[in-house]
């Protein structure tokens, strides 16, 4: 047994991967996405890497809010209302660019986080990974 697995910890009782409802349906809004942008003629300006860097982008402004902020005052961003709506909305563009540039390349996000969370399961698996900020390989 690995000398750093200790028996213990109290662990879950079962996984949150186990369910098998859909995750997310996104495909309501990747809809209103496309026809915002085919309203606008934007289409041709929506290919994935354009798409990627301005998803890059919206996450440097999320990011931006955190900069300075300690542990705990990142904990408490949106205690305060002025800031959650700077957050609500940095997440939103960040989700809106997500949403859309799967809809372009055709990728189902809820199929694509489905197995990435089953995949994650079998790296991480919880008499290991429990309580650890180590990566998989370090096990």
């Amino acid at each position: 047994m690995d000398p750093s697995f200790s028996t213990d910890v109290k662990m879950p009782e079962r996984s949150s991967c186990e369910e098998d409802a859909p995750l997310i349906d996104a495909r309501g809004l990747a809809a209103k996405l496309e026809a915002f942008a085919v309203d606008r003629n934007w289409g041709q300006f929506h290919s994935p890497k354009n798409l990627v860097m301005a998803l890059t982008g919206e996450l440097g402004e999320l990011t931006e809010l955190f900069q300075w902020m300690t542990e705990d005052e990142s904990r408490k961003a949106c205690d305060d209302p002025a800031k959650a709506i700077k957050v609500e909305q940095e997440l939103a563009d960040v989700l809106l660019y997500l949403v859309r540039l799967a809809d372009v390349l055709g990728v189902d996000l809820n199929r694509a986080a489905s197995q990435k969370l089953k995949l994650n399961a079998e790296k991480y698996p919880i008499g290991r990974a429990y309580g650890s900020n180590k990566k998989y390989d370090e096990f």
